[in-house]
């Protein structure tokens, strides 16, 4: 299992979680993307990232919102296709 980064990170990209976590797996492009993203690969599911966030967009897989669920997919999905990553994120949320 891992954490997922959802939607009211879109547009804020606070870096907090990226300081807590151990393993360095929270990424992002800057200038490139509107939110960051958790690699589900190389999350430890220690859940230092969670708390730290200010504006509770980080959630346990299994704990994230129903209206959430294509986050889980979609954290995943930067570390494969950033630029159908940008795209999805740019549905959810136009500019």
């Amino acid at each position: 299992m891992a954490y997922v980064i959802t939607s009211p990170c879109i547009d804020v990209q606070d870096q907090a979680c990226v300081e807590v976590c151990p393993v360095d797996c929270i990424h992002f492009d800057e200038g490139e993307d509107r939110m960051l993203f958790i690699n589900p690969d190389e999350c430890i599911d220690c859940g230092a990232c969670e708390p730290a966030c200010p504006v509770t967009a980080i959630f346990a897989e299994d704990d994230v919102p129903g209206d959430a669920a294509e986050f889980k997919a979609l954290n995943a999905l930067w570390y494969e296709d950033k630029a159908g990553a940008r795209e999805k994120v740019a549905a959810i949320k136009p500019a």
